[in-house]
C-alpha cells in the first residue's frame, strides 16, 4: 500500500486549513485531511485523534508514523521508521532542534541523557535496540502498528508526556521499544507553544538557568538498569534469588509477575521498582559528574 499523508488540524485558527487543502490537491501522494474543531488544548487527545484517523485509512493494518506541525522529517524517514519497525513493535526517532538561538543548557541535557541512554544499554542490553541509538521519545517522530497500537490503548488524553507514558505502556505490555538515531526529524526551537509544559515551554524555562535545572540521580537510574538486566535473566532461567535479593521483593511476589508477563520485557518493567531510597533529585552539574565517575570507575574495571 502507497504511504498516506494524515493531517489533523486541531483547533487551529490561522491559514492552516487553506494550506493543507492546497497542499492536498496537489500532492504526488494521497493526503487525508480532518479537522477537530472542538479542541481542548489537550496533546493526548489530538494525537490519538490523529492516530485514528491514519488507522481508519489503513483499515486496522500497518504502519503508524506520528510527527509534528513545526517539524521536518529527514527525507530518508519513511523508509528508516519502517525498517525500524521491521525489528521491533515501537520505533522512537531522533529529534534534532534547530538552532535559531543556542540554549547551552538544553546542549548539556541532552549530551548527559545520550549518555545515560548509552550506559543503560550497556547494562542492559536488548537485542533490538538500534545500534546507533539515543535516549528521546517524542510524538514528534514515533512509529507503531495499528494493531500494537489498539492494544495498549493508544495516546492517553494528559495535556503533557503522553509520548512517554505510550512507549512505557508498550514496555509494560512487552513490545520492544527501539530508540532509533538513523530516524531523524528537525523540529523547531520556537520559544512559544501551545501546550502547558511542552518543549517550547521547557527551552523557554531553560534559556540562561543552569543552576536551577535538577535530574535524577545516575546512581538511582543504574540501579533499575541492573534490576531490569537481572529480571530478564530470572525470567528466561526461572531462577529468582538473585533478583530478589537485589531489588528487595520476596520470590513469590516476582514469581506471581512472572506468571502474568507475557516476555521477559513486560517483566522487567513491570517487576523492577524505584530504588529504595526513592529517584532522588540533585542538579544537573551534580549528575554529570557522578555520571563521568561512574564511567570512570566502569572503564577502571
Amino acid at each position: 500500500m502507497a504511504p498516506t499523508l494524515c493531517l489533523l488540524l486541531d483547533g487551529c485558527d490561522d491559514q492552516s486549513t487553506v494550506l493543507a487543502h492546497d497542499y492536498a490537491a496537489r500532492a504526488s501522494l494521497p493526503v487525508r485531511v480532518e479537522h477537530a474543531a472542538d479542541a481542548e488544548s489537550n496533546v493526548g487527545v489530538a494525537r490519538h485523534r490523529a492516530m485514528q484517523l491514519g488507522a481508519r485509512v489503513l483499515d486496522g493494518a500497518g504502519f503508524l508514523l506520528t510527527t509534528d506541525g513545526d517539524s521536518v522529517p529527514a527525507t530518508d524517514w519513511l523508509q528508516t521508521m519502517v525498517a525500524g519497525l521491521r525489528l521491533a513493535d515501537v520505533v522512537a526517532g531522533k529529534v534534532v532542534r534547530t538552532v535559531t538561538w543556542s540554549n547551552p543548557v538544553q546542549d548539556r541535557l541532552e549530551r548527559y541523557y545520550e549518555a545515560l541512554h548509552a550506559t543503560r544499554r550497556s547494562l542492559d542490553p536488548v537485542a533490538w535496540e538500534a545500534l546507533a541509538t539515543h535516549h528521546q521519545t517524542s510524538g514528534a517522530n514515533l512509529g507503531i502498528s495499528v494493531q500494537h497500537y489498539r492494544a495498549i490503548g493508544g495516546f492517553q488524553p494528559i495535556p503533557a508526556g503522553e509520548d512517554a507514558r505510550l512507549a512505557d505502556d508498550a514496555a509494560r505490555a512487552g513490545l520492544r521499544v527501539r530508540r532509533d538515531a538513523a530516524s531523524v526529524v528537525f523540529t523547531s526551537d520556537r520559544r512559544t507553544g501551545r501546550v502547558a509544559h511542552g518543549f517550547a515551554e521547557g527551552l523557554r524555562a531553560l534559556d540562561g538557568n543552569s543552576d536551577g535545572v535538577e535530574v535524577a540521580h545516575p546512581d538511582d537510574a543504574m540501579w533499575q538498569y541492573r534490576g531490569h538486566a537481572l529480571a530478564r535473566h530470572a525470567y528466561d532461567s526461572g531462577y529468582f534469588a538473585p533478583l530478589a535479593e537485589a531489588i528487595g521483593l520476596d520470590r513469590d511476589h516476582l514469581i506471581g509477575v512472572h506468571r502474568d508477563s507475557p516476555n521477559a520485557e513486560a517483566f522487567a518493567m513491570r517487576v523492577v521498582p524505584v530504588p529504595p531510597g526513592g529517584m532522588r533529585r540533585v542538579t544537573l552539574a551534580a549528575a554529570e559528574a557522578a555520571l563521568a565517575a561512574l564511567a570512570l570507575a566502569r572503564y577502571a574495571a
